[in-house]
């Protein structure tokens, strides 16, 4: 599993005109997963997501995690990220 992490004040996905997903501050993650990944691998990634501190404290140190900003996380599959280009 391949995850590509963003910053972001927003953010949306549309597909054909549509808005499918969209968030306020959070993460934009977008996902390649490859055969052989595991649950328990979705979890720890679940976890580290969740935990990694991204976002400024009150002394603009890069030292909250997405929940302690109440932001959210939007996942988008993106199945480029684990392809074999050789």
């Amino acid at each position: 599993m391949i995850c590509f992490i963003q910053r972001v004040c927003w953010g949306q996905v549309t597909v054909a005109d549509q808005c499918i997903g969209r968030i306020d501050q959070g993460m934009v993650v977008l996902v390649g997963f490859e055969r052989g990944d595991t649950a328990a691998q979705v979890e720890k990634m679940a976890h580290k997501l969740t935990h990694y501190r991204l976002f400024a404290d009150a002394q603009g140190r890069m030292n909250l995690n997405v929940q302690q900003i109440d932001g959210a996380i939007l996942l988008v599959p993106q199945f480029t990220l684990a392809a074999d280009t050789r």
